[in-house]
């Protein structure tokens, strides 16, 4: 196993099941994670707030408050990125964990090995700054939107918009290429760093794209930054630069 450079990214593992959390626990530790858990979604709250860690890996179905709560509380206070576990086999109960702000799923059973690579590459693609086609600056303006990808903030008519680093990661890619069209398996490889098994891994794009939609367009059902490339994907309005005018 090779260890994390840098710092030790802490991760919060919370699941019901005593044995899943032993297992996580020490194989996240052995490839260099500080690792704290929780038995129940209150727990899970309490510990986050103590220990304020880097990543949630959060179970669905729980007792006291499920994970679709905490999930919920959690983006009350904190853009800190959510894995959810789920072995809900229907489709529409994963995409709603989505839709609360998780930023990725993994379903029940599933391979260590799987999650810790979805780890690493959430909290990868968190970290990372910069792709080719941001200006210098690091500062895009569009109409009333403003992107600091230096920050990895988002400002629409000068005040906050609260993103995930997930969601920012989307945003910064489809800026960072204006007016060119991705598919959904192109964005999942590029953000969330693995290739689509299934159609339904794909409905995460779709998610975030509609949570982006909700939080920067003016009238998200007729979205005027990020568009639909009908038979594609999605893709960012093209950016003029003054030069082109």
């Amino acid at each position: 196993m090779i260890s994390l450079e840098n710092h030790k990214e802490t991760i919060l593992v919370v699941d019901d099941e005593a044995s899943i959390r032993r297992i996580l626990e020490t194989r996240l530790s052995m490839i260099g994670y500080d690792v704290v858990t929780a038995a129940d979604g209150e727990e899970a709250l309490e510990t986050f707030r103590e220990t304020c860690p880097d990543l949630v890996v959060l179970d669905v179905m729980m007792p006291k408050l499920d994970g679709y709560g905490v999930c919920q509380e959690l983006r009350k206070e904190s853009d800190v990125p959510i894995i959810m576990l789920t072995a809900l086999g229907d489709v529409a109960d994963r995409i709603t964990g989505l839709e609360l702000g998780a930023d990725d799923y993994v379903v029940k059973p599933f391979s260590p090995k799987e999650l810790e690579a979805r780890i690493r590459s959430v909290l990868r693609r968190v970290d990372k700054n910069g792709l080719n086609g941001i200006p210098s600056s690091g500062v895009i303006q569009i109409a009333t939107i403003k992107i600091d990808t230096n920050k990895r903030q988002v400002y629409k008519c000068d005040e906050r918009i609260r993103l995930t680093g997930m969601e920012f990661s989307l945003l910064e890619l489809l800026v960072s290429r204006s007016g060119e069209a991705f598919s959904r398996s192109e964005i999942l490889q590029e953000v969330w760093g693995y290739t689509p098994e299934r159609h339904v891994d794909t409905r995460v794009v779709d998610v975030h794209i509609s949570r982006l939609r909700a939080k920067l367009e003016e009238d998200p059902s007729n979205p005027e930054l990020i568009l639909t490339a009908r038979g594609t994907g999605y893709l960012f309005q093209r950016i003029i630069e003054p030069d082109e005018i």
